[in-house]
């Protein structure tokens, strides 16, 4: 099954070059572009795509609010996006994925992380780039909350406590399997017992609420 993606970034070159990488790999289609914000969402809105692919700094509107339009919260029916930028910058990290976004990479990542970045999106995984998880995962910890994090609907099981530091490590759901020594299907199913315990919408509120209750430490 092919994944449709829609790319959004105002420099033609990067856009394009996006583009050519993703329209490359088997499996993956860009079946549209936008050269800002307010572009990149109608485009999104008209053609629905699996998978959105917007740069952080755009005219009009940048890539965070545009995030925030088509997969924050109370939005029906979100889409997965997943951010790219070429400034390593703490707030716009945090920001992308208040917003809703899956995954966060910089420009620098890589084609092959691209389109790792892209299939975890499309799987309803969430890929953040590896050179910005660790001070992530350290802000996250360290900023001062004006309420504290909600509690789970229901206690945590000790399978469920494990499953959860490795989702906030960034793990995907193979990787997850393997270290853990269990099935593909009970990660799965243990991800999802995550998420409704939480109230989480996607694997990157599950992976914050780690960060902000402790669980993980910069």
């Amino acid at each position: 099954m092919t994944i449709r993606v829609v790319v959004a970034d105002d420099q033609p070159l990067i856009r394009t070059g996006l583009t050519m990488i993703l329209n490359a790999q088997p499996g993956i289609e860009v079946v549209g572009e936008a050269t800002d914000g307010h572009e990149a969402v109608a485009v999104a809105r008209e053609l629905r795509p699996d998978v959105c692919l917007f740069d952080i700094r755009m005219p009009g509107l940048d890539g965070v609010e545009a995030t925030r339009i088509l997969a924050g919260p109370g939005v029906e029916d979100p889409l997965a996006v997943v951010v790219i930028t070429t400034f390593d910058l703490d707030e716009y990290v945090h920001g992308a994925l208040k917003a809703g976004a899956r995954g966060f990479l910089l420009k620098d990542a890589g084609p092959e992380l691209l389109v790792q970045a892209i299939h975890a999106a499309a799987n309803g995984d969430a890929l953040i780039s590896p050179t910005i998880t660790r001070r992530l995962l350290t802000t996250l910890a360290g900023l001062e909350r004006a309420t504290p994090p909600a509690q789970p609907i229901e206690p945590l099981t000790e399978r469920e406590e494990e499953v959860l530091l490795t989702v906030a490590r960034g793990r995907t759901n193979a990787e997850i399997a393997d270290e853990l020594h269990i099935t593909l299907s009970t990660v799965k199913t243990h991800v999802a017992a995550l998420m409704t315990k939480l109230g989480a919408r996607n694997r990157v509120e599950v992976a914050m609420w780690a960060y902000e209750t402790g669980r993980v430490g910069g």
